[in-house]
Formats: structure tokens, C-alpha cells, sequence
């Protein structure tokens, strides 16, 4: 048991040992399976989710996913040599399955002997989960409905998340709440599946975790870590930001088909639009074909998030964030964030609980 609960235990309270005791239960799955002392998890984010931020994590109960979509097996061997070397517990890659490098990066993982994969980006095929097999790594996938839930346990995976439209970055078009609620029942007893996609406190985690949950990923709120390598401006940006300034990215023309991305409204908003019309103006005029179209503008995020997390362009950058960007209201460290975040979960049970007694006692 890591200090943050050990410190919630020393106030010598038996609310908050019945509190502590029935959280424990609630996600002992979970944490049985990452290998952690909570079920609270960073989610992978481009360019922010760098060995820092994950030992972080780690070393504050929680369980950290390097992101490692973007990267060079190079790139990634470098970064999972610092968490390997400082000493890092459990801690998860994500890799994006039509990755060009994919098999590469997973022989990387599997050299260092990584415990799990999280796997991004489509559904992943039979030889995906045997690949990581041969190296004795969970894999992780992410389901988007019932079904394919249920398929994906078939084809291998033995942990699932399920992540709403309320998250930040490339979203399903679905909300969390709804997801929980459809797919939990079906395969929540199966394998640990954890829920993301707009969660920023304990209350949310509490919630899902009643809901049979074995845990929680959140992204957005820990971007304004101290661990976290985001540019300054990126991270104030957060902290200023509302609820509704997350907005959701659109397309313009059926014939290039976009996955909507969840970012703070500005000029990198503005710009995604103007460059759709570009495009389509340019594929309708033979001046360029239509998969280079989609191309180019699937390049265009990558492109403006690099620009805002790296180098601070939070005007013509993609500032990346999820709906619960505005529960965000300081820097702090991983362990402050973890410590909050139980305390929250404590409060909301022991609140629930006198409501309960006192509506019995009337």
C-alpha cells in the first residue's frame, strides 16, 4: 500500500477504513492486474505521456502508459531504458496498431520485458495478440461496444478500456456514461475493464466503480503534473479552460471521413476546417488525389499538438483536452493528484452512506 492511502488510514477514522475497505474491494481486481496499490490510471497522451510522467504515476500508486504511438523503436527504446533503469514499477505502452514499425516496437517492449500493451488505433487482429503472447505481455484493447467487447476477450485481450467522448484527443462518438452502462454488465466479470473519457475526480471514479468498474484512466488531469514535460503555456491553458472551451473537431466532406478530436477551441480549431476545404478544392480541381487528401489531413494534428505540448503554440497548436479540463484548477504532483483523487472517493462513499442511514432512520 502506497503512503497516499497509508496517510488516509492514519486519521485513525472508521468511516474512512469502511470507505477505504469497500474501494479496496471494489477495484482488488484491477489492481491485482496492473500490478499497482490503486486502479487509477494515466492515460497515454502524445507527447506528454513521456517516461517522467509515467515513473510519476508509478511512484504515486497509480499505473502510467507511456505513449508510444508516435515514436521510433529508437525513441522507444530510450524511453522505457530511463523507467527500466530508475527503477519504475508496472508501467503500460500504448501502441497504435497500423503503426508502420508496430512489430518493432512490440520486440522492444518485449526486450524489456513490458508487462502491458495497450492497443490503439483499430481493432487488433489474431496475430497482434499472439505477437504479444510470445513475449507473455497483457494486452489491453479498447472497446467501443458490447460486441466487440466480447470479441476482442475471444481474439486475446485480457484487459479492456472503455473510453467515452468526453476524452480528450481522437474520440468514438459515444459517452462514457453510456458505454459503462452497456458494456460493464456483459463482460465487466470477464476481464478488468476500465473506464475513461471525462473523469476528473474521485466522485467520477466512485461512480464507475459502483457501476462494476475495476478501475479508472484519466488523461487530462494529469497534464498539469510537475512530472509532466508539456510546455508551460500548454499547462496554463488547462488551468484556464472550461468544460465547454473542449470542444470536438468536425468534418466537412463525406468523401474524407474524420475521426473527430476533442481540443480547447482556437486557431488550430479554426484552421482544421480551412484546410478541409483546401483539400477537397484541390481534390476536385485533379490536383491532388484523394488519399493524399486524407493523409494530409490526418497530419494536421499531429503536426499542431506537437506545436502546442512541445513548443507552446496554444493559439496554432492542438491543445488536446478532455471535458474535464475544468476541474483542473492548479500544478501539483502525481501524488498530490492520486491523494486528491482518493479523498474524493472516501468523501463521496461516506456522504452516500449517511444519506443512506438517515433516509432508513425516517
Amino acid at each position: 500500500m502506497k503512503n497516499t492511502q497509508k496517510e488516509l488510514l492514519t486519521m485513525n477514522n472508521p468511516t474512512t477504513c469502511h470507505a477505504l475497505s469497500w474501494i479496496e474491494a471494489q477495484w482488488k481486481r484491477g489492481k491485482e492486474f496492473l500490478g499497482t496499490s490503486t486502479g487509477i490510471l494515466c492515460g497515454a497522451m502524445t507527447w506528454v505521456s513521456h517516461h517522467e510522467l509515467v515513473k510519476g504515476v508509478c511512484d504515486a500508486g497509480g499505473f502510467g502508459i507511456l505513449a508510444g504511438g508516435s515514436m521510433t523503436p529508437d525513441e522507444l527504446s530510450q524511453q522505457i531504458k530511463h523507467l527500466v533503469s530508475s527503477g519504475c514499477g508496472p508501467f503500460g505502452v500504448n501502441l497504435i496498431v497500423f503503426h508502420p514499425s508496430f512489430q518493432e516496437l512490440v520486440d522492444v517492449c518485449g526486450q524489456y520485458n513490458v508487462s502491458h500493451i495497450f492497443l490503439g488505433g483499430g481493432l487488433p487482429s489474431s496475430t497482434v495478440f499472439k505477437s504479444l503472447a510470445s513475449y507473455g505481455i497483457k494486452p489491453v484493447a479498447f472497446a467501443p461496444s458490447a460486441a466487440l467487447a466480447r470479441r476482442l476477450i475471444l481474439s486475446g485481450a485480457q484487459g479492456l478500456v472503455i473510453e467515452g467522448n468526453e476524452a480528450g484527443g481522437h474520440v468514438g462518438p459515444v459517452a462514457t456514461q453510456v458505454l459503462a452502462q452497456e458494456i460493464l454488465p456483459v463482460v465487466g466479470k470477464d476481464v478488468p475493464v476500465f473506464v475513461a473519457g471525462g473523469i476528473g475526480n474521485g466522485r467520477g471514479i466512485l461512480s464507475y466503480l459502483c457501476m462494476g468498474a475495476s478501475g479508472c484512466q484519466l488523461g487530462s488531469r494529469f497534464v498539469c503534473t510537475h512530472e509532466s514535460q508539456a510546455h508551460n503555456s500548454f499547462k496554463e491553458a488547462f488551468i484556464r479552460a472550461q468544460a465547454r472551451d473542449a470542444v470536438l473537431s468536425y468534418g466537412i466532406d463525406s468523401r474524407l471521413p474524420v475521426i473527430p478530436v476533442r481540443a480547447i477551441s482556437n486557431k488550430a480549431t479554426e484552421n482544421f476546417v480551412i484546410l478541409q476545404k483546401s483539400v477537397v478544392k484541390d481534390i476536385e480541381e485533379g490536383t491532388l488525389s484523394l488519399e493524399e487528401g486524407k493523409m494530409k489531413i490526418e497530419q494536421f494534428w499531429s503536426g499542431a499538438l506537437y506545436r502546442a505540448v512541445i513548443e507552446g503554440d496554444i493559439e496554432y497548436g492542438s491543445v488536446m483536452a478532455g471535458q474535464s479540463v475544468g476541474m483542473i484548477k492548479s500544478k501539483e504532483s502525481c501524488k498530490q493528484v492520486i491523494q486528491t483523487l482518493l479523498k474524493e472517493m472516501v468523501e463521496a462513499f461516506t456522504e452516500i452512506k449517511m444519506t443512506s442511514a438517515l433516509s432508513c432512520n425516517t
